[in-house]
């Protein structure tokens, strides 16, 4: 099958998406690359003497079956750019990868993704940010993307994994390595409830020129992309590039002056980007509409006061207690005891002042 060989092309040492396509062009078919003879491949132009014999040395059909035993062994699949199960957002883009390697499920909810990036030496307060702005979205039906870095991504992450919601993780490394190695919970959390995809062939090490490629498919997933914190001169400015040529709207975090880390989100704002400061600027920028849920995990467990209460709090907060028990007509101690039961779940929050707010 023609895939099995854009799967071989995908895995030689050297080959990537402009290599293919030339391949292609000359040849017609991955297969016919296989098949061809020595001189053929020698004569191609463009195209290094060292990934021609590369290419020569792997023309193996034991090489392509050990491949696709290898990703079956570690429970990757494999999306191929003509298949109906490759992400419809990605086809279109500028250099769309050939190949995605995938742990998890793409479902179609996914075409509803925003993008969450930043910086990886990230403040307390931009983690706290990306935490929330994920639960927000992902409370909503909506995919969170990220790149499982350290600081904003795996704050959005794990965000959108508390809300119980969806969120897809792309790696610019192999599936079968977690980088950063901390995060190795994280990412068997996120191929449970989403996806972690990458490009790179399995055993490719996650050396730094492959995250800037990375960054076009973080954007190419999503619908826009959210700029959280940024240094002047961080890897998330170039997101915002490719998410800019590809036609997605960025938004971002505006910063504190004096902060090095608000930098480069502050002048996104200044050369465009759409100032945020609630979902519901993401939301309305997009034309999105989706009403808040609290998801099945948060639900779960509450008994039918409790589910009343939480449901009481959502729609009218910030709201004081004192409105609260008057409204909703239960003894001070009863109410004590609810709202101690829902803080202790996560649920709600309440702020000086008994005013009641939902997390």
């Amino acid at each position: 099958m023609e895939k099995d060989y854009i799967l071989w092309l995908n895995n030689i040492e050297g080959v990537g998406i402009k290599t293919i396509e030339k391949l292609l062009d000359i040849f017609g078919t991955a297969e016919n690359v296989f098949t061809s003879s020595t001189d053929k491949l020698h004569n191609v132009k463009g195209i290094k003497q060292d990934t021609i014999h590369n290419i020569e040395k792997k023309r193996d059909y034991g090489y392509i079956n050990n491949l696709k035993n290898t990703l079956k062994t570690l429970s990757i699949d494999v999306l191929y750019k003509n298949e109906n199960d490759y992400p419809e957002h990605l086809k279109n883009i500028y250099d769309s990868p050939y190949i995605l390697y995938k742990r998890g499920k793409i479902k179609s909810c996914d075409m509803n993704a925003i993008a969450i990036v930043g910086a990886r030496k990230a403040s307390p307060y931009g983690k706290w940010v990306a935490y929330k702005f994920a639960g927000e979205l992902a409370q909503r039906g909506i995919t969170v993307i990220s790149g499982m870095a350290y600081g904003i991504d795996t704050a959005a992450h794990k965000g959108a994994l508390d809300s119980g919601g969806r969120t897809i993780a792309v790696m610019g490394c192999g599936l079968d390595i977690c980088y950063p190695k901390s995060n190795f919970e994280l990412m068997q959390n996120i191929e449970k409830s989403g996806a972690v995809l990458s490009e790179y062939a399995v055993g490719v090490q996650p050396i730094a020129g492959n995250f800037p490629a990375r960054n076009r498919i973080i954007s190419g997933l999503a619908k826009g992309v959210l700029v959280v914190e940024a240094s002047e001169n961080s890897g998330s400015l170039i997101t915002t590039e490719f998410a800019l040529e590809q036609g997605r709207e960025v938004f971002a975090i505006p910063g504190n002056i004096n902060s090095s880390l608000s930098k480069g989100s502050n002048k996104l704002i200044k050369e465009g980007a759409k100032i945020t400061t609630c979902v519901e600027d993401i939301l309305e920028e997009l034309n999105i509409s989706f009403e808040k849920q609290k998801s099945n995990k948060e639900l779960s467990g509450l008994s039918g006061l409790e589910t009343e209460i939480l449901k009481y709090i959502d729609e009218k907060q910030p709201v004081s207690l004192e409105l609260a028990l008057r409204d909703l007509n239960i003894s001070v101690s009863h109410m004590y005891s609810i709202i101690t039961i829902l803080q202790l779940k996560g649920l709600i929050e309440q702020l000086p002042g008994k005013i009641l707010i939902v997390k």
